[in-house]
């Protein structure tokens, strides 16, 4: 039976607050092979059972499943409106929910309508803001980071039929309807380039109110807004005073309609986290909780005596207010206006951040120093939760860090200043409960510090906290340690895309590197729909650029203008080769993987900025800028260096010439033809300047580094008739190794690729499957959990590298999965269908492994594969299923034969079999010991 399914608006699947219409997708489900849509009707309607249909698309006849969008015009101060021309156009309104139902055919049968979808909508035009933004801190709070409560009491005179909250802060919010808490989003509104791009939120707060006096409370934390942060440790990097914005509009079951907004007439006063960073954890006083409305055990406005909120923040302060009984409590005030640019909001509908696994503490922990700890088995970024019956006053300290040194003892060297502490004072009177609200942790471990009686595990559990996303990949295979690498790889990924992509989630530092965000970006699209997250955050890339178009090494950018002090970024702040490529590198990665323009359209300027960029401070093509990082902590570094020893203007250059080369592309796909000329032409001028430079009239490369050459490879500079020379020296070079990389993150991302795709598939499986230093199955091998920083942050004695730059939750180095699921399964995207509308499905065995088997939930459905040896050691059986409403090419190892397929037709192609095939699963099985 045909049927469309997980209808869903921009990748989302009943998405709360979009900031305009959106585009709409579907996914075919069938129990035959072979189907293509060949129609669709569409219908969007303001009720749950389509009596007001607002938009009907008629039947229209397309295969289009994907990015279906419906006509629409906006005028400002209007609204949006949504119609056909020579028909009524009908107005979408702000905050308002929505119904979506579409049905299919596909020339063999039509579907019934699908199950309903739903999306609501934000505030659609800024001049709707009547909000202001407010606060209850004084311009001499700057250097404070304690928390602070916003109270209003509102008065509703009829049954309410709809209401949703529009809101954000300068700071992190937490908002509280009669002591309930609104939305299932924490550390909102996350971290963005604030004065240009403020991100708000969307929440449906009906169950929430009641009729007749409600009382409207939000608790605020300094986060990343006022709070220390960067290399500098510097704070206030965005404002001195936090604040929060609302516009709530209630619908009445009458019809009326009426808005309550944040204005002066609200009132404040500080809240019991008297104490929250992002580094340095949390202290949180019970005893100041609100007594009007207690909800989670965690207090949702706070009472402080007068004078004692909060501490300043600078090195060496006591904490105050944390341990000091509460009187003479403070009245509540009224509150303060803060101008904000208003153009700056921005509506998020999706992965925001939330309390993803809860983790169960595995075991408590004596050290040989006697040092309590309890174990939760899994390095991770979140929260401790615990539980506990305290007398009033108790106060609990726990410390959160990553891993036990080589004697088992609490290791937090590596956290360089970062305290990672929670200390709560206990209200007494029964049990409390308590996780932080205005912070996160990277650990594993908790050291337990100050505890009331015996610990106990039970007392104890984990809250993952990360951007909710889609998991959209699997992976599994013969071999347990690669299992557990791509677990590693998964969890790396969860511990570190928490609102953006930062470096590490533990020592003092945490922040959007753009490098580690370039490099794994197309792991990251295996692993989770990374959409709505890598468009919110190129943003901000698009935003921090230079004036000339440089790209800040950190987005959001807190260095620039505070590096004078700093021995590194002293020597510059923007346009690191690979880190600043993360302009045109991940637009164009997310253009692939959902066959999408409208990220290429939104980045275009960003990308053309960054590639004229390049070309101004190139001299006769060749490019360096001042700092470069080049092949980054590469094993090939000088002692006690961090950079590897592959030149500057090489891996400069390649990228300059790889980033014109997809730009190129782009402007194709744009339909912007005199940019494509142009930069084609630039781009064939670098690549000539390449070769010419850094390769010999032999063949031979100038720099005898594994990464000069696989970068080569990977990005196509080298010379045709070179190509098989310079491969086969990769794997001499890497047998220089011992089979060894010795890469940093330039090279290590595309090694087992350069390797593959040059006849050394071999060489790529055993370098994979190395389990001595260096390797990934090193780390796997000595209990690592999550990804490291370095490939021996732990020495196999189990004493660690410097603790100044040694963080074991590090993703960058996962990049590899990339290459387990474009080879060892084999799903490759073709570049002239993207989205996997059109799939290339091609493993490459080897003969390491006994199976593999994955799928990926693409954005029209499950493609899987798997793969196993046959009962000998030459035969291969091969499952594929590729989604409805798109099609396949099957190529086999070269030189297979003996096919079996029904179904199939195999072919040569370019000395490979190959075959096309629809949609639906399919079987092959061949023999490999013919290959070649």
């Amino acid at each position: 039976m045909l049927k469309a399914v997980k209808i869903n608006m921009e990748y989302l699947e009943q998405p709360v607050g979009l900031g305009g219409i959106p585009w709409f997708g579907w996914i075919l489900e069938s129990d035959r092979k072979n189907v293509v849509q060949k129609s669709y009707q569409l219908q969007i309607a303001d009720d749950l059972r389509f009596e007001r249909i607002l938009y009907d698309s008629g039947v229209v006849e397309s295969e289009e499943s994907v990015h279906v969008e419906v006509p629409w015009e906006k005028t400002e101060g209007q609204g949006i409106q949504i119609g056909e021309k020579g028909k009524a156009w009908r107005e979408i309104q702000s905050c308002r929910e929505y119904f979506v139902r579409v049905r299919v055919s596909d020339g063999v049968e039509e579907s019934p309508y699908s199950d309903t979808a739903s999306f609501v909508t934000g505030i659609l035009d800024r001049s709707e803001w009547k909000a202001d933004f407010i606060t209850a801190e004084e311009e001499t709070d700057s250097g404070k980071s304690g928390s602070t409560c916003l109270k209003k009491r509102i008065s509703l005179d009829g049954e309410v039929e709809s209401a949703w909250v529009c809101g954000t802060a300068l700071g992190l919010y937490r908002l509280f309807i009669n002591g309930e808490k609104a939305g299932e989003d924490e550390m909102t509104p996350g971290w963005t380039s604030y004065q240009k791009h403020l991100c708000y939120q969307t929440y449906d707060v009906t169950d929430l109110l009641k009729e007749g006096e409600n009382v409207l409370e939000v608790m605020l934390g300094a986060g990343w807004y006022k709070g220390k942060m960067g290399f500098l440790l510097l704070r206030n990097n965005y404002g001195t005073r936090t604040a929060f914005l609302m516009q709530m509009t209630v619908r009445y079951r009458d019809g009326r309609e009426e808005t309550f907004v944040t204005d002066e007439s609200w009132q404040g006063r500080p809240g019991p986290v008297t104490f929250s960073e992002i580094y340095d954890g949390e202290w949180y006083d019970a005893r100041l909780e609100s007594e009007e409305y207690e909800s989670e055990g965690i207090g949702e406005a706070g009472r402080v005596a007068e004078g004692t909120p909060g501490r300043d923040a600078g090195e060496g302060q006591e904490k105050e207010g944390t341990a000091r009984e509460s009187e003479n409590v403070g009245e509540w005030k009224k509150v303060s206006g803060i101008a904000f640019p208003k153009e700056a909001l921005t509506a998020q509908p999706g992965s925001r951040v939330r309390k993803m696994e809860k983790l169960q503490a595995q075991k408590v922990i004596l050290t040989p120093e006697k040092e309590t700890v309890i174990d939760f088995g899994q390095n991770l970024t979140g929260w401790v939760h615990f539980q506990v019956q305290a007398t009033r006053g108790c106060e609990i300290v726990l410390k959160c860090f990553e891993t036990l040194d080589a004697q088992g003892n609490v290791y937090t060297a590596n956290l360089r200043s970062a305290k990672q502490e929670i200390h709560y004072i206990c209200k007494g009177g029964g049990p409390e409960e308590y996780h932080p609200l205005f912070t996160f942790m990277g650990f594993r471990y908790v050291q337990v510090l100050q505890w009331p009686g015996e610990v106990k595990a039970e007392d104890f559990s984990a809250f993952a906290l990360y951007s909710q996303m889609e998991q959209t990949g699997t992976f599994q295979c013969s071999h347990p340690l690669v299992n557990r690498l791509q677990q590693n790889i998964l969890w790396g990924l969860k511990g570190n895309f928490l609102d953006i992509p930062t470096d590490c989630p533990q020592r003092d530092e945490r922040v959007g590197w753009t490098g580690d965000a370039q490099i794994f970006c197309r792991t990251a699209c295996w692993l989770m729909n990374t959409y709505t997250f890598f468009r919110k955050w190129l943003k901000d890339v698009a935003a921090d650029q230079t004036p000339e178009g440089g790209v800040p090494h950190v987005v959001p950018d807190i260095i620039s203008g505070k590096e004078e002090n700093d021995w590194l970024l002293s020597q510059g702040t923007h346009s690191a080769a690979a880190w600043a490529d993360v302009a045109v590198i991940n637009p164009w990665t997310m253009y692939l993987t959902f066959g999408d323009k409208t990220i290429l359209e939104e980045q275009y300027e960003s990308m053309r900025k960054w590639i004229d960029f390049m070309k101004e401070h190139s001299t006769d093509y060749i490019w360096n800028y001042r700092l470069q990082f080049g092949d980054w902590v590469a094993l090939d570094a000088e002692e006690g260096s961090y950079f590897g020893a592959t030149p500057n203007d090489l891996t400069c250059t390649a990228y300059f010439a790889y980033s014109t080369g997809l730009f190129v592309k782009i402007a194709k796909i744009l339909d912007r033809q005199e940019d494509a000329a142009r930069y084609d032409a630039l781009h064939d001028r670098i690549v000539e300047k390449f070769r010419r430079t850094f390769f010999k009239e032999d063949g031979t490369m100038t720099a005898q580094t594994q990464t000069a050459h696989i970068v080569a490879l990977y990005f196509d500079l080298v010379p045709e008739v070179f190509r098989a020379q310079t491969a086969r020296r990769l794997t001499e070079l890497l047998e220089k190794e011992n089979g060894h990389l010795v890469t940093g993150f330039v090279g290590t991302p595309y090694f087992c690729h350069a390797l593959s795709r040059n006849g050394y598939v071999k060489e790529a499986y055993d370098l994979l499957l190395k389990e001595d230093f260096p390797s990934w199955l090193y780390q796997v091998k000595m209990g690592a959990t999550t990804v490291w920083e370095h490939w021996d942050g732990m020495k196999p004695d189990g004493t660690m590298w410097s603790p100044d730059m040694n963080s074991f939750n590090h993703y960058a180095y996962g990049a590899v999965g990339d290459w387990l699921y474009r080879v060892v399964l084999g799903m490759e995207i073709d570049e002239k269908d993207p989205g996997y509308h059109h799939s290339i499905i091609s493993p490459q065995t080897g003969d390491a492994f006994d199976f593999a088997e994955g799928s990926y939930e693409s954005v029209y459905g499950t493609l899987k594969v798997r793969w196993e040896k046959g009962e000998t050691e030459d035969i291969r059986r091969l499952w594929i299923t590729v989604p409805h409403n798109t099609t396949g090419e099957i190529r086999l190892e070269k030189g297979a034969g003996e096919i079996r397929a029904d179904g199939l037709e195999f072919a040569l192609k370019e000395g490979i079999p190959t075959a096309r095939c629809g949609s639906g699963e399919w079987e092959i099985v061949y023999r490999k010991s013919l290959c070649i």
